[in-house]
């Protein structure tokens, strides 16, 4: 959506964010390198355990090509470890509510590919800062909602202080008791109070 939103400001009347995430190579680094491995070192455990020793100085590129590869059972087995590393770090409960579409091979192949090709390409976006400097220049008369987690570890904080910053007509709600998933209560409730007042606001313009 903020993609979108800064690539088509002429077709973006407001918008409603959560999680917050640039695709900085900070931010990868961070979650699938060396970082939230600190806060979920049982998690993280179960993630590289498809990946022999000598290739975990760059997990990134080392699941790219498994999740690449032509050995389907290699394949899956990559995408089990990489897309349960993110449900099992979704909530602030941790592992124990992990989705159960993260147990599902079709669900997390198809997951996993997707997610690692857009990190290992970096979005497409021209570089690193790319979205965060378009919302400065591109979003600045459009209003805006950002949901975000205190506790989000897949998608910290930071990410989302720092866009707000840069996108000063943007209200930034940071929810005290809340991870990265969308279905948290205090995420849920602001991301249906901030789109109903968004529907409210246009629904003439709209209408019309």
């Amino acid at each position: 959506s903020l993609a979108y939103g800064v690539t088509h400001p002429d077709r973006t009347l407001g918008l409603v964010l959560r999680g917050i995430f640039l695709v900085s190579k900070a931010e990868i680094q961070w979650f699938y390198q060396s970082g939230a491995s600190r806060l979920f070192p049982d998690a993280y455990d179960r993630y590289i355990k498809p990946i022999p020793d000598d290739e975990q100085d760059d997990l990134l590129m080392a699941f790219h090509r498994r999740l690449t590869g032509d050995d389907k059972q290699v394949r899956v087995e990559a995408a089990r470890a990489w897309s349960r590393w993110e449900g099992e770090t979704l909530s602030i409960k941790g592992p124990t509510t992990t989705p159960a579409r993260f147990n599902e091979d079709e669900f997390v192949d198809a997951f996993a590919r997707i997610e690692c090709h857009y990190f290992v390409n970096r979005g497409f976006f021209a570089r690193d800062s790319w979205l965060l400097e378009e919302a400065e220049t591109k979003l600045k008369d459009i209003p805006g909602v950002i949901v975000h987690g205190r506790y989000d570890v897949v998608t910290p904080l930071s990410t989302a202080w720092a866009l707000s910053k840069a996108w000063p007509k943007a209200d930034l709600h940071v929810i005290p008791d809340a991870g990265h998933s969308s279905m948290e209560p205090g995420i849920v409730d602001k991301l249906i109070q901030a789109t109903d007042d968004f529907a409210d606001k246009y629904a003439g313009l709209v209408s019309a």
